[in-house]
């Protein structure tokens, strides 16, 4: 919730004062949370650390602020190509630090492994300095404002679409990425499927979102997204109705990580097709938003319905509707550029 809620505002800083000074404060925030996570000694001293501190972290340092700089530097036939590029090597990431972070804890202790991660996570300010930013002017009487551009984007029907979508992409992912594990266990399964099964989807996720970025500049994106929803919600029924084993754990996981994260490279190419690059980061921040409160139900209502039940059942369906729900929502989404009568003035 903390990410989804503070990308907006990580966003609208991007855009009116540069993605290396916003990246500067989430890398310095990213340290201080996983330090902070690692000396906490209270449960509200830990939520606040890992929850609150490494949330806002995340906004100013992941897809919304780095995408605009991409959008505002790789031309349009090639943008949906890079994001899918820059999405291939963030999941890239995810699968690394796996085994890494299990070396660390297990040669130097959880605390000490989160102080070297700390300081890790310190590397996105040199990194940053390689960004290609063209100067930022102050805003003038024909740009576009902040609340002009949110009002124009929440009245068009295809933004809310896009992010009709993405909450469905946070729900399920998140979902099943929080309570996998809990339901291999529930079924006799060892802490070992569950662990390779995670990093499956984190391999194949590198493949599924470098593949969808390079679709996108063929297909028209709406389809992309429109296939990706329903395949997901078809592996997840194939996956609940064949004999569970480690071998279909391990399918099932190679399949949806190659679905993971495959929809974000299309999802913000479209927005800046149809928005352009001025406010890409806040609009993307704004969709994203919607990802996380997907997000956040998804792992909150997976504990409640299995407390409720005793079973995760009930989630498995939720998530099959909503990704038909997806499927059909992105169809009518319009790619082409809106339509300005004039220059609105600040």
């Amino acid at each position: 919730l903390a990410w989804g809620v503070a990308t907006p505002f990580a966003g609208m800083l991007a855009d009116r004062f540069g993605a290396f000074k916003v990246l500067l404060a989430g890398s310095v925030l990213y340290a201080l949370g996983l330090v902070t996570m690692a000396l906490a000694t209270t449960g509200l001293a830990f939520t606040a650390s890992a929850g609150v501190v490494l949330g806002l972290a995340q906004a100013g340092t992941t897809y919304a602020v780095v995408y605009g700089v991409i959008g505002r530097n790789v031309p349009a036939e090639r943008r949906s190509w890079a994001m899918g590029v820059a999405a291939a090597a963030g999941s890239f990431g995810q699968f690394l630090m796996v085994p890494v972070e299990n070396l660390l804890i297990g040669s130097l202790g959880w605390q000490n492994a989160l102080f070297v991660l700390g300081v890790g996570a310190l590397a996105i300010v040199p990194l940053a300095f390689g960004l290609k930013e063209a100067p930022f002017a102050k805003p003038t009487a024909h740009d576009q404002s902040i609340g002009g551009a949110i009002r124009e984007a929440f009245a068009y029907p295809s933004f809310v679409l896009l992010m009709a979508g993405y909450f469905v992409c946070g729900f399920q992912v998140v979902f099943i990425g929080v309570h996998m594990p809990s339901y291999l266990k529930d079924h006799g399964l060892t802490a070992n499927v569950a662990t390779t099964a995670l990093a499956l989807i984190g391999l194949f996720n590198v493949i599924g979102t470098y593949a969808a970025g390079s679709l996108g500049q063929v297909f028209p994106k709406r389809y992309i997204l429109s296939a990706i929803y329903l395949l997901r919600s078809i592996v997840i029924v194939i996956f609940l109705n064949v004999p569970l084993s480690p071998m279909s754990v391990y399918v099932f996981a190679a399949t949806m990580g190659v679905l993971w994260l495959s929809t974000v490279p299309p999802t913000n190419a479209v927005v800046a097709q149809i928005f352009g690059v001025r406010h890409l980061s806040m609009l993307g921040g704004f969709v994203f938003f919607s990802h996380q409160i997907g997000s956040f139900l998804g792992v909150w209502l997976g504990g409640r319905l299995y407390d409720a039940t005793g079973s995760y059942d009930v989630v498995w369906w939720i998530a099959v509707g909503l990704g038909v729900f997806a499927a059909l929502v992105n169809l009518p989404v319009r790619e082409t550029a809106i339509v300005r009568p004039s220059a609105q003035p600040a």
